[in-house]
């Protein structure tokens, strides 16, 4: 919901013409279920207690905690634009929670001979 909230306030102040905006909302819509469907794999995978599939779940997501990062400064570049920023830092803060939590979480199956 984070990433959803960034892409709205960055339509908000779009910087140039080949930016999404709200004058084209196909390009809105396109941009929001692209995200979802990029979130779609980690939440999947949460399902499954495997640490493998913890291990993959935790580089995805490190992936966006770096896409996250790289918003940040994006925003203080660009007049108007703070709260891009701020929504920026408040999604790597919940993506790092995010990874923290997947690691430290432990199968509950136990293993009976």
């Amino acid at each position: 919901m984070v990433a959803v909230i960034a892409v709205l306030l960055a339509v908000k102040h779009p910087t140039g013409p080949n930016t999404v905006s709200y004058d084209e909302p196909a390009g809105l819509w396109i941009s929001i279920g692209m995200i979802i469907m990029l979130f779609l794999p980690p939440l999947i995978l949460s399902l499954f207690s495997n640490r493998v599939v913890r291990i993959i779940s935790v580089v995805y997501q490190a992936f966006v905690v770096i896409s996250f990062s790289g918003i940040i400064p994006i925003g203080f570049l660009f007049p108007n634009s703070i709260g891009v920023s701020v929504i920026a830092v408040l999604g790597t803060l919940v993506s790092i929670a995010s990874v923290v939590i997947t690691l430290r979480t432990e199968s509950n199956k136990e293993v009976k001979f």
